[in-house]
């Protein structure tokens, strides 16, 4: 096929037969993933003909899906109108939305409306006229199934029962009649029923889960809230608040963290609030534990949220979490002497960060399979989020751990596997020359040839666990004061 463009500068990243003619559509995407193309290539003769184009001054989003390990490519076309048009998802209104575009002339109908985003497309049903999707235009933690008109003349239908607040997961039979219901909150346990559609009603209205409602709630110490930093960002945020707890004392707080557009970690889902690298029952032991959503992070927030975050990876994330943090510590029943952070992969990066940019702030880190370095990560993601290092490589410096690692005042325990194949170990060792070279005392634990999920061999997750859990008891102490 004849795509213009240099092979080397572009990425091929779907490429499918189209129904209605045999021809292929592929779709093209920039080295720096800020223009999309669309081509309609003729088999017999390999010729290409462009019928849409998309740029963002960030990043174009190319899955149909808001899953956080959906950033590899994958080809996803959802075919309309016997394969002559397909359905898109675009950012370009400053909310994710459901287009159609023609295939005979690229024309574009609008299918979702309004100042809210698409969460996930799930499904078509041609016959009837009607797209679902799932959104939640009032609670950027919580997740529900909608339907509207595929021709872009109605209203969205709220069909996930109103009585379920919480994140509803759906899996929708081809033509959309049908569908796998999974419904769960911080204090309900996930429950699946089988439904169909648009009446969403139980196939076996025993089985359903609001019949099984009560047996399904659990007894959850796990809050949500709302803060706002001093630069007026509105954060969501999680708390799991100590057993027998007495505001007129002070206890010790650990952020748990993520922080990239790769995930998010403050959703109404079942076992939110849970750390399960620790050993015990961190409530009952005595901390207070919370984590965070930043801008940058993929909540259905709109493009200027998670598109805030180009070119300040490190930077922008960090910044927003340590001033939620400083809001967070004028409580009452909070210790400033006693807070902890800690993640894993982008959160280990993110705790590395938070502990070299804001020491007055965080006292004892744990950072595991963390970027270091962030020019050794794998180019399809960090290129996507920061630009070319070959064009500006400020982003990748001032992002990245190594850069401050000069500034460590507090407790560090930095855990990695040799055998990372996500975050290669190279980058663990160039911090780790940072911190030596400025006598920056800390704790390292190299797990041989462990990969990214350190869980390979016997005893390995125990071990790790009981290293979290030691570290955090003796530099973090819990209980109130």
């Amino acid at each position: 096929m004849k795509i213009p463009g240099e092979p080397d500068q572009n990425y091929i990243i779907s490429a499918e037969f189209i129904p209605a003619t045999g021809d292929l559509l592929i779709r093209q995407l920039n080295r720096k993933q800020n223009c999309s193309k669309l081509f309609i290539c003729k088999t017999e003769t390999g010729n290409s003909r462009m019928i849409n184009e998309e740029k963002d001054e960030a990043w174009v989003n190319v899955q149909y899906t808001a899953d956080p390990h959906s950033i590899y490519f994958v080809n996803d076309f959802v075919w309309l109108d016997e394969g002559r048009s397909i359905l898109w998802i675009s950012e370009k209104s400053g909310w994710r939305q459901l287009y159609k575009i023609s295939l005979e002339d690229g024309s574009e109908t609008q299918i979702t409306k309004g100042d809210y985003d698409v969460i996930d497309f799930e499904s078509v049903d041609q016959a009837g006229g009607n797209v679902y999707f799932t959104a939640s235009p009032d609670n950027a933690t919580q997740k529900y199934l909608y339907r509207t008109m595929l021709n872009g003349r109605g209203e969205p239908e709220l069909l996930s029962p109103a009585i379920l607040k919480g994140t509803h997961e759906y899996s929708v039979s081809p033509g959309g009649k049908f569908a796998s219901h999974t419904f769960s909150n911080h204090f309900t346990r996930p429950s699946e029923e089988y439904i169909s559609l648009p009446d969403h009603k139980p196939l076996n209205e025993k089985e359903s889960i609001i019949a099984r409602l009560d047996s399904l709630k659990i007894i959850s110490s796990t809050e949500f809230f709302k803060v706002t930093t001093c630069d007026s960002i509105e954060m969501d945020g999680w708390m799991v608040k100590p057993e027998n707890f007495d505001k007129g004392k002070k206890y010790p707080v650990v952020f748990y963290v993520y922080t990239e557009p790769g995930g998010a970690t403050v959703t109404d889902t079942y076992g939110v609030g849970e750390n399960r690298e620790y050993i015990g029952d961190m409530a009952e032991d005595g901390y207070i534990y919370i984590s965070l959503d930043n801008r940058g992070t993929p909540v259905p927030k709109g493009r200027a949220w998670r598109k805030s975050a180009y070119k300040q990876i490190g930077r922008i994330n960090i910044h927003d979490q340590a001033l939620a943090a400083k809001e967070i510590l004028k409580w009452d029943f909070i210790d400033p002497e006693r807070v902890a952070v800690w993640g894993w992969s982008g959160g280990g990066t993110a705790t590395l960060n938070l502990m070299l940019q804001y020491p007055e702030i965080y006292k004892t880190g744990i950072a595991i399979a963390a970027v270091g370095n962030l020019l050794t990560y794998d180019n399809i993601y960090q290129e996507r989020y920061l630009g070319l290092p070959q064009e500006d490589i400020e982003p990748y410096t001032k992002g990245s751990p190594v850069t401050y690692a000069k500034n460590l005042e507090g407790n560090l325990l930095y855990i990695h596997g040799t055998g990372d194949d996500n975050v290669h170990y190279q980058n663990a060792e160039m911090l780790l020359n940072e911190l030596i070279k400025f006598n920056k005392q800390f704790q390292f634990m190299p797990y041989p040839n462990r990969t990214h999920g350190i869980s390979e061999g016997e005893g390995t997750r125990e071990h790790l666990k009981t290293l979290f859990t030691n570290y955090l008891k003796k530099y973090c102490p819990p209980g109130p004061k």
